[in-house]
């Protein structure tokens, strides 16, 4: 466990760290998310998190550790053609995490992932909370465009509204 990270999640209050998306910001990435799947099959989720909770922390999880668990969580491995995409933002770690369902692992590298990840964690450091997500959209859209286009009577499997835990 460690002590520093620890002490900086229960000093955040989860609406300190949760006031970077407001409800007018939730709104845009929710309308981006469903501009997304109509031009591909697969299924995104968006989940901003503050402080982690304590069980987390003193397991020392690591923020690909909680994106593991929020996954299975809010349901993006029960995609039809296992296309499901979680985006995890980690406001306090400051750190970004995207998790593949195993159908779009199969297609697409890893170092695509990381790649729009670091540019989130970029445009985060820069104070642009709103347009780092609307990036990555845009990013993981055009990726799944081409590996898994739109097909008539694209069906809608999981929320678009951006998750807040």
């Amino acid at each position: 466990m460690n002590f520093a990270r620890t002490l900086k999640h229960l000093a955040t209050p989860g609406w300190l760290a949760w006031r970077r998306y407001r409800s007018a910001d939730r709104e845009v990435i929710r309308a981006a998310v469903a501009t997304s799947e109509a031009s591909h099959r697969g299924e995104l989720r968006v989940v901003i998190e503050g402080p982690l909770p304590l069980r987390c922390l003193l397991r020392g999880q690591t923020a690909r550790e909680r994106a593991a668990d929020l996954f299975a969580h809010v349901g993006v491995g029960r995609t039809d053609e296992a296309t499901g995409i979680l985006i995890y933002v980690q406001l306090v770690d400051h750190r970004v995490e995207i998790l593949a369902d195993r159908g779009i692992d199969a297609r697409v590298a890893r170092g695509e992932w990381e790649s729009i990840c670091r540019e989130m964690e970029s445009a985060f450091r820069d104070g642009a909370w709103r347009r780092g997500v609307l990036e990555a959209i845009d990013r993981v859209s055009r990726l799944l465009s081409v590996h898994f286009p739109a097909r008539p009577g694209n069906r809608n499997e999981l929320d678009d509204r951006p998750e807040l835990f």
